[in-house]
């Protein structure tokens, strides 16, 4: 079962601007009324779990901020952070709820987040009421398995090494800061083991990866911490020849 939950923080779904950018933009404002009505949002702190791997589905998550990773158990117990985060506006669950199944995968806490609970007889109602937020649902799952194909094609042509320089400019956006001298510091909310995971290599690999980026010059990297002193150098390793 999930760990205990902090306190409720209030999220008002007509107030939320990631709403707008999400599957549940198409709702007319009494079905948004609805869906304000039937979530129950709870805050949440690193390494907390919203659900495990084969709790029953009883509803649909939205991640209101905050960064959520979904992990799988191999037949050993050893858990593995899949190669898709979560983060504001983002919807999680809706493939096992529509399917009638349990969680295949558990959702771990990256950073401090508030997790928005829609209970499913809302979900099938607001589906009653709108198709096409079904036909949002569809075209989310259809983007997920465009981007786990992406993933395999990477995995199997790309180096670690530009598999690694990949998610760093991924994440820039989001966790990066760039000096006045125009250096690029990314702050990692991910573990090594876990970047690791991301990119589809052994530990061990990665470190070897990370050395290589250092030596070269294009990626320094301290506690979790990675220092970019050109990001162009980053964006080179996509092409490089020698690496894929």
């Amino acid at each position: 079962m999930a760990q205990h939950r902090k306190p409720p923080s209030k999220v008002n779904c007509f107030a939320c601007q990631h709403r707008i950018e999400s599957d549940w933009s198409v709702l007319t404002d009494d079905e948004v009324s609805l869906l304000d009505r039937s979530k129950t949002c709870r805050k949440y702190l690193p390494g907390e779990y919203i659900f495990h791997e084969g709790d029953p589905c009883r509803g649909i998550y939205c991640v209101a901020s905050g960064l959520v990773g979904i992990r799988k158990t191999d037949a050993d117990g050893n858990s593995v952070l899949l190669p898709r985060l979560a983060s504001a506006g983002d919807t999680l669950g809706y493939r096992p709820f529509l399917a009638g199944e349990c969680h295949r995968g558990s959702s771990e806490i990256m950073e401090p987040s508030v997790i928005c609970f829609i209970r499913g007889s809302a979900v099938k109602e607001l589906l009653g009421h709108n198709p096409i937020l079904g036909l949002q649902f569809l075209a989310r799952a259809a983007k997920d398995l465009g981007q786990a194909e992406e993933h395999y094609f990477q995995s199997v042509t790309f180096s670690v090494r530009a598999r690694l320089a990949h998610l760093l400019l991924v994440l820039k956006d989001r966790y990066g800061e760039v000096a006045d001298d125009g250096t690029l510091s990314i702050e990692l909310p991910l573990s090594r083991k876990d970047v690791a995971a991301l990119i589809g290599a052994r530990p061990e690999s990665t470190s070897r990866a990370i050395r290589q980026l250092k030596e070269d010059g294009v990626a320094y990297f301290s506690g979790q911490t990675v220092h970019i002193s050109a990001v162009e150098n980053l964006v080179g390793e996509l092409g490089a020849d020698d690496h894929i």
